[in-house]
């Protein structure tokens, strides 16, 4: 079977498709996609520790290394560039090999992280640890976002935002788990206990996704893509680069409260442990956001999900400009998390819309680098512009102006089919 595709540079190519027959039960839609939807769920909450160990860990290791805050906050930045640089080559091999060797490599470098931090005997040592640990939790991320949406075509928006639920899941239930275990056993026995009983725990698991996504719907795929890419009127490069700008836009004002609400908090006289309540509360109802926000991706597409999502959530960024009370600091965080939990979803699903599937792993990752970046690049120009200005009033409008930027790219991409004929452009 032949589908009209095209390569990573945005060219038009024929992409034979394999003609191996589709097993039982493997079609789209069908019950083995929703239990293999749950399989992809489970690992990504395992594997998406490698995201919020360290943050438990911090006070800890810098006390065992004898080094400042600072300093001991190094290996968080390696984590972050690991996850996005590994999201990249993960992605790309998942494209070439299936989801099942970007998976299994990234179990093996989380174990072989997390055994290698827990022996380090310097900072430098455990940070590139923990940059090995952000390559392997990139394995179950985004590359199982893009398998699920291969196993889906009417459900594709709740199939994708489930499997993107695995990231917060982890953060829900590792951090007070790896507490109880450094409090009780030090932190170097819990890092070399989280990583052996990763891999003893999602190799078995891994084995659930061996089967291929069904081949006779990638033909149809990559053609439905290459026709709504034509109708932008713009190359699949000049779309990536949009995508990508977008990705920093939305992350850098997504980072304002995630980063600083405890810090805010206790600028404010309520503690830190009120700012941590109300983090907790932003990831509990981002779990909410995303399976609705996939629910409404279904019904008007990811980019409406998107445009929708990126408003309220600068809606919710506005109102902590007005408010500062501690019940409606509360009440804000909770709005700001149920806005915002479906934004770095309705990506993959932007994604399978304007590409082919067979590049699909691989243009997702350069995106969610996106995110990441915005979100290490927002954490610190908030820290930055309070230091400047002995407030985070400031802080809050510099994140606004990025989600605007956000809004304008997605309000363009969402209103562009309307205003260009569908012709094809090369890049």
């Amino acid at each position: 079977m032949l589908g009209l595709g095209s390569d990573f540079a945005g060219n038009k190519s024929i992409v034979t498709e394999p003609t191996h027959s589709v097993p039982a039960g493997a079609e789209t839609e069908s019950a083995y996609a929703w239990l293999r939807l749950m399989v992809a769920l489970a690992l990504g909450t395992l594997g998406s520790v490698g995201m919020w160990s360290f943050v438990v860990a911090l006070p800890a290791v810098q006390a065992d290394f004898g080094v400042a805050r600072g300093e001991a906050s190094l290996p968080f930045t390696l984590t972050m560039i690991g996850f996005g640089a590994g999201g990249i080559l993960m992605g790309r091999l998942a494209d070439r090999f299936g989801i099942v060797l970007p998976c299994v490599l990234g179990t093996i470098l989380l174990g072989i992280g997390y055994v290698l931090s827990g022996v380090a005997g310097t900072l430098w040592q455990f940070a590139l640890a923990q940059g090995l640990i952000g390559i392997g939790a990139s394995g179950t991320f985004g590359p199982l976002m893009t398998d699920i949406s291969h196993w889906f075509v009417r459900r594709r928006g709740i199939a994708v935002a489930i499997a993107s639920c695995g990231n917060y899941l982890s953060g829900a239930i590792w951090p007070p788990l790896i507490q109880h275990f450094i409090a009780s056993d030090g932190w170097r026995i819990t890092q070399i206990g989280i990583g052996v009983l990763c891999v003893v725990t999602m190799l078995p698991l891994i084995l659930g996704l061996r089967r291929r996504a069904p081949s006779h719907s990638s033909a149809a795929a990559g053609a439905s893509a290459a026709a709504k890419g034509a109708l932008l009127g713009i190359s699949p490069n000049a779309l990536m680069v949009l995508l990508f700008i977008a990705g920093i836009a939305c992350c850098v004002a997504m980072s304002m409260p995630q980063v600083h609400i405890v810090a805010y908090c206790g600028d404010l006289g309520y503690g830190p442990a009120r700012g941590a309540e109300m983090l907790s509360m932003m990831l509990g109802f981002g779990l909410i956001s995303r399976v609705t926000g996939g629910f409404i991706a279904d019904r008007i597409g990811g980019v409406a999900t998107l445009l929708l999502s990126s408003v309220l959530q600068g809606a919710a960024l506005f109102l902590y400009l007005l408010f500062d009370g501690l019940a409606s600091l509360y009440v804000i965080s909770a709005l700001f998390g149920l806005f915002q939990g479906s934004i770095v979803p309705m990506y993959a699903i932007i994604v399978r819309e304007y590409f082919a599937p067979q590049e699909a792993g691989t243009r997702l990752g350069f995106v969610l680098m996106a995110t990441l970046t915005g979100m290490a690049l927002g954490g610190w120009m908030s820290g930055l512009i309070f230091d400047l200005t002995g407030s985070y009033g400031a802080a809050f409008l510099n994140g606004l102006g990025w989600n605007l930027l956000n809004v304008a790219i997605v309000t363009w991409l969402l209103m562009r089919p309307r205003r260009s004929g569908p012709r094809v452009v090369h890049a």
